[in-house]
């Protein structure tokens, strides 16, 4: 014998319920108890009718008359006329009963729990015999029972209890004699002793199948839903989440009590106690493998089998000093919430017995709150025990695997996944089975928790990077082609999937949670939204996305102030901007101590020596235990390039225009030639030495005339030919020594300063070229033979590339 139940979408109409006549017939020879929900929907119209009619409102009448309509025009369709008559005379017999019900609930003004198992049971009743009549009409040998004669229940209504000594009596003794080789069987439905209907709970068609394979000693459960199977994941919270092929029942048993919907929970206790299996399988997709649920199942090579939530949780804390080695305080608690049927989901408590925290659904709260008050009346009044606080808005997630147990780590690495993410974690429950872990989290986090547990333990493959870019000038653009050039070897060669969910200039934003197009990148963000910097940094933070790095390619003020929001929601920074840095030590600490914090990564190698490793190479001595003596170091590709260009040929604003051409300028000349902009590098490197330095505090030996420095852009071009004199001049001077002119940054016994020096043939920073920037590190261990690190100073492609290193860093974290 088999069983095979179908679920209300797998029967939701004619065309649906004909996939499941096919199933049938291409099913094994064996004899089979077929169970089917209501079609699909109509469960719930049923329960609208019955509140409807019992507030008065005659609007059930027409919900009765789409109950009607659905049913007749599904025996139309799949019913030839011949055969119509027998099943449209039944179905409007109980359309008119349901009607009766309802008609006089509406004069009554009331619903109880037994008139509401009665009218939602017609859903089961209707459509089972539908398809009886669809399957005899084609000449198969199948039969009809009624659920409410041979399973049994309490009168507990709406979610009655099985009595499985009388049940599996009548189940037996009526499938004896039974010669149909299909019988179909209403689910979710059953009778009190007294016949009266009960039902088994939402998704109870599942354990109507389970009551009936174990009564019968089946050889086989099928449970036919819209889905291939259990998933490691909702797939409608990851969109990786992969199908399970086996799994053990009490694995089944743990994912479907923490939210998986694929089966009902109850319905694993009676098979598993028969030890037979259970197959979830497609109705839609009949050829999928599916899942089979079975007393023991094969190891898959991960500790984890699949992860699940229960939303909408509150947290009951009963805490106080009174409780302290006072036995009887966690009997009195649960002992008042079961006298008013409130369900416990998690229990966790402290060692040190000062604090007992339950979750319950959140829809219980205020009851909770009012029971547990009260049953804790006189130790409240004497101070004993604090009023139960209530906290709401929390989800549960859970990890669940057989194999937890034997594998160490598990929870931190869980644990630490969530942290790294910035998920906190409220409550903490492990059962000693060691097959479930389970976090208390806030609502907002759950998919982004998910996410981040699935990619943890289950995504073998690559690690999803969700980034977000600011700025798409010169060095910007240059960053997406780069991205969109490596995008194939990252993942093959690194296991890194860098997603682009967002991109803004100083006009448009543009955002797409599923990636955006990298080769299309310039039409979609024309096609955004106008860019507001408050708006942007808004979305970042509620989009709430694993792996969040937020990049800043541009030279904008107002986005550095964000960066403190950012970090504070665990979105790690990448700018090339050198603002946040740059700007007062207070808020530079700030930032590092977020990053620290919040478990993010705040990195900007850009802001010395684009793509040089001049940032990483100090942190790499520090970190190593040495120490910086001194740092002399030329950190203006601008200024270099302008000096090894100019020698008073050409006038030496048109070189200087010309290195702007070129893109190795800020796109203010004046920054890099007044020396601001190294004044900010080399407070930076001095930073990261952990001097507290300010701008203020720099010496600045500027060689710029100031006039040059007044008004716009343009005004600094018209300026500069006045002063070719002055350029030629500290030209003449340097060549006449034989040195070349250099504008030099120094830092030594927490003094910098930058300047223009002449530097002889000798000297480290002569043979430097180009754009080129070299930093000299004088430390404990190279007192003598400095530490060189040089190379192209500037440039888009150079500075693109240093931001693209250090997304990767971001992300590898």
């Amino acid at each position: 014998m088999q069983v095979l139940k179908f679920g209300g979408s797998s029967v939701a109409n004619a065309a649906n319920i004909q996939k499941v006549v096919s199933i049938l017939q291409q099913s094994s020879n064996e004899k089979k108890v077929v169970v089917v929900s209501a079609l699909g929907g109509i469960t719930d119209i049923l329960l609208e009718c019955g509140s409807l009619a019992a507030s008065g409102n005659e609007l059930y009448k027409e919900k009765l008359e789409i109950i009607e309509s659905r049913h007749l025009e599904t025996i139309r369709e799949l019913i030839p006329v011949t055969h119509q008559s027998r099943i449209l005379s039944l179905v409007k017999t109980q359309c008119n009963e349901l009607e009766d019900i309802c008609n006089g609930i509406y004069l009554l003004k009331e619903l109880s729990l037994r008139s509401k198992d009665r009218i939602v049971s017609y859903g089961e009743l209707l459509s089972s015999q539908i398809i009886v009549a669809r399957l005899q009409t084609m000449e198969v040998n199948a039969g009809w029972k009624d659920a409410r004669e041979i399973i049994v229940t309490d009168s507990n209504h709406t979610f009655a209890a099985v009595d499985f000594t009388e049940t599996n009596k009548k189940v037996v003794a009526w499938f004896t004699g039974n010669e149909a080789d299909i019988t179909i069987v209403p689910g979710f439905i059953a009778g009190d002793a007294n016949g009266v209907a009960t039902t088994l709970g939402r998704g109870g068609s599942d354990y109507t199948a389970a009551i009936i394979a174990a009564a019968l000693d089946a050889s086989l459960v099928e449970i036919w839903t819209d889905v291939s199977g259990m998933m490691t994941a909702d797939p409608r919270l990851v969109s990786t989440a992969k199908v399970i092929p086996h799994i053990s029942y009490q694995e089944a048993m743990e994912l479907s009590h923490f939210g998986a919907k694929v089966i009902y929970p109850p319905t694993i206790h009676p098979v598993m106690k028969k030890g037979i299996p259970v197959w979830i399988k497609n109705t839609f997709a009949p050829a999928d493998e599916g899942t089979l649920i079975e007393r023991v199942s094969p190891k898959n090579g991960n500790s984890i089998r699949g992860i699940s939530s229960v939303n909408r949780i509150a947290l009951l804390s009963l805490e106080g000093s009174g409780m302290v080695g006072i036995p009887g305080f966690s009997k009195r608690l649960f002992e008042a919430l079961a006298n008013q049927k409130v369900n416990v989901i998690l229990i966790t408590q402290g060692s040190s017995e000062h604090s007992i925290c339950v979750g319950i659904d959140e829809a219980n709260a205020g009851l909770a709150k009012t029971t547990i008050d009260n049953a804790f009346s006189y130790e409240i009044e004497t101070g004993r025990v604090e009023p139960l606080n209530i906290e709401q808005g929390l989800s549960i997630v859970a990890l669940v695997g057989d194999n937890m147990k034997s594998h160490p780590g598990i929870s931190g690495k869980m644990f630490g996944a969530l942290g790294r993410n910035g998920v906190n974690v409220r409550a903490i429950a492990q059962g000693s089975s060691e097959r479930n872990i389970s976090a208390v989290i806030s609502n907002a986090d759950v998919k982004k928790a998910i996410n981040i547990l699935h990619e943890e333990f289950f995504e073998t493959t690559y690690k999803q990077i969700n980034l977000f870019i600011a700025g798409t000038g010169n060095v910007g653009s240059k960053l997406l082609a780069q991205l969109i050039q490596q995008q194939a070897y990252l993942q093959e060669h690194m296991r890194l999937q860098i997603r682009i969910v967002g991109i803004a200039n100083s006009r448009k934003m543009f955002f797409n949670d599923e990636g955006i197009d990298g080769s299309n990148w310039k039409a979609l963000l024309d096609q955004g939204e106008a860019m507001n910097i408050e708006r942007f940094i808004n979305i970042i933070q509620s989009k709430n996305m694993r792996n969040a790095v937020f990049a800043d390619v541009t030279a904008n003020s107002e986005i550095a102030t964000y960066y403190d929001r950012l970090l504070s929601k665990s979105i790690s920074i990448v700018a090339c901007n050198k603002i946040a840095c740059s700007s007062a030590y207070e808020y530079y600490k700030k930032l590092k101590d977020l990053a620290r914090e919040y478990n993010a990564q705040f990195l900007f190698e850009t802001n010395v020596g684009a793509g040089l490793p001049v940032i990483g190479t100090l942190n790499d001595l520090l970190r190593s235990g040495d120490e910086v003596n001194r740092m002399e170091a030329v950190l203006s590709g601008t200024l270099n390039y302008v000096f090894n260009n100019y020698n008073g040929d050409k006038p030496f604003a048109e070189v200087v225009k010309q290195a702007q051409d070129e893109g190795y300028t800020e796109p203010d000349p004046r920054l890099d030639l007044s020396g601001t902009d190294v004044v900010r590098k080399i407070m930076i490197l001095a930073r990261e030495t952990g001097e507290q330095i300010e701008m203020e505090d720099v010496t600045n030996n500027s060689f710029m005339p100031p006039s040059c420095m007044e008004g716009t852009v343009a005004n600094f071009y018209e300026e500069m030919p006045k002063h070719e004199a002055h350029f030629k001049q500290l030209f003449k001077e340097a060549n006449a020594q034989g040195n070349k002119l250099k504008f030099v940054a120094k830092y030594e016994n927490g003094k910098a300063s930058v300047g223009l020096q002449h530097i002889h043939p000798q000297h480290d920073l002569y043979h430097l070229y180009g754009k080129d920037n070299v930093v000299l590190f004088y430390t404990n261990r190279y007192p003598e033979q400095p530490l060189v690190v040089k190379g192209a100073g500037a440039g888009a492609e150079v500075t693109a590339s240093g931001v693209f290193a250090d997304i990767i860093r971001a992300g590898r974290n």
